[in-house]
């Protein structure tokens, strides 16, 4: 599909964005009365970044934001999705609101609203705050999150368009807790399925509590990952229906139906946390829109390994500097999404690719395998709006290079190119192509 008609099909009022996050971006992590996350102590722990660095500075937009904001303008994008960070507004978690911090984010709403963007807020990405005894693992940080919410629905309500509660629970919940990879680095799958319970609970009730005060849509981003199996042998396709409830339908059906995948719940057996009565009505509180996170798929054989009795097999075919390539896995999750669940409105709330970009003398990166990327996947939602699948929004990760989590700065997500010693921002080709779909 050429640039002319994809610009065509996927004109406003479908929404065209970028996102970021604030911990990967905002830097300034001792500005202002800003307190210490979880992020921020993991970066500090010798071996957890693969790079050896940490989230200190990353690209300063605490510092930069006017100026980034000028570069959405640039962009011509419609609507700008970023974090909001809990320990910039709550340094404790609970009680005391910083309001420097708070102040920032009505700073950056204003100024988005002015070059006609929509802001965009995820209320949670990762960076809880150190301050909060026992963590997701605790009852009370459900809590601690709805008034957090409360917060920053009363100030900034009236101007967010669409408001998230909570971006790619799975990775905090079983990177963090399970696998270790991710803060706070604990390796437990019992202490996981608690903490994944406790997102949930403080999902519903954000959700509830925002209502009072928001009157825009609110959702929640999920990440999802369709699992392949190996080969047609059965202990394959069981190995790959597990994989399918772990990664896809543990949140998904808490989230939509109120219940965990009975499947994986009877599997885990012992291991699954005690439910309270009443929570899993809490969970299930309506929302609004399905946030839809989509990298690659997975390949799934069956082994003796690990809790889920599987092994994840690398696919066949072209890869990006860390995955799989294969767009049409966005369109069958987004099929599935409708078909399956009824999710009236989904919007894709992460989609990109790092390459090894190669800048030339003057910083220019012409990343044509990012933009390939972006194209390809731009097709499939085209495709799916032709099936009448209601996806309405497309927001490309991320905005800038930034702090990649446990990688360090060695990946490069971004469609614009941050150098890091100057803070130079400098558009990649795949932000000209993103420009091409909305200004001539």
């Amino acid at each position: 599909m050429n640039t002319l008609a994809l610009r065509t099909a996927l004109a406003p009022p479908f929404l065209l964005g970028v996102a970021t996050s604030a911990f990967q971006i905002e830097g300034a992590v001792d500005a202002d009365g800003r307190g210490r996350s979880i992020w921020d102590d993991f970066c500090h722990t010798p071996g957890k970044i693969r790079d050896g660095s940490n989230a200190n500075r990353a690209c300063d937009h605490y510092h930069w934001m006017e100026g980034d904001v000028a570069l959405l303008h640039w962009l011509g994008v419609d609507a700008y999705r970023f974090s909001i960070a809990w320990p910039r507004v709550m340094p404790r978690g609970t009680g005391l609101v910083n309001a420097k911090g708070l102040d920032f984010y009505d700073r950056l709403v204003d100024a988005l609203l002015e070059k006609g963007i929509r802001p965009c807020a995820t209320l949670y990405h990762w960076d809880l705050p150190s301050a909060l005894p026992g963590g997701w693992l605790s009852r009370d940080t459900a809590a601690a999150f709805a008034d957090y919410a409360v917060t920053c629905g009363r100030r900034l309500g009236d101007r967010v368009a669409l408001w998230m509660t909570h971006n790619e629970p799975w990775c905090q919940a079983f990177l963090g807790y399970e696998q270790g990879v991710f803060a706070p680095g604990q390796t437990d799958i019992r202490r996981a399925l608690l903490a994944a319970h406790h997102l949930l609970l403080s999902a519903g009730l954000a959700t509830s509590a925002l209502r009072a005060d928001v009157s825009a849509p609110i959702g929640i981003a999920l990440n999802f990952m369709p699992a392949h199996p190996y080969s047609d042998d059965p202990d394959d396709l069981a190995a790959a229906r597990r994989q399918d409830a772990y990664f896809n339908r543990w949140f998904l059906e808490p989230v939509t139906r109120g219940t965990y995948p009975a499947d994986l719940a009877a599997f885990f057996g012992a291991r699954m946390p005690a439910i309270p009565d009443g929570d899993m009505a809490l969970i299930g509180t309506k929302i609004d829109f399905m946030g839809v996170n989509y990298y690659e798929r997975c390949m799934v054989r069956a082994s003796k390994n690990g809790v889920l009795q599987r092994d994840l097999v690398t696919p066949p075919g072209p890869r990006t500097a860390d995955r799989e390539i294969y767009p049409e896995g966005l369109y069958d999750v987004l099929e599935r999404l409708h078909r399956e669940y009824g999710i009236a409105r989904l919007i894709v709330t992460e989609n990109g690719a790092a390459f090894d970009d190669v800048p030339d003398a003057e910083g220019f990166v012409d990343d044509a395998g990012r933009t390939a990327f972006l194209r390809a996947h731009l097709e499939q939602i085209v495709r799916a709006l032709a099936m009448g699948i209601p996806v309405n929004a497309f927001f490309a990760w991320s905005l800038l290079d930034n702090f990649e989590w446990n990688e360090g700065y060695r990946l490069r997500y971004g469609i614009v190119r941050t150098e890091y010693e100057t803070g130079r921002r400098i558009p990649k080709a795949s932000a000209r192509f993103l420009r091409s779909l909305r200004r001539d």
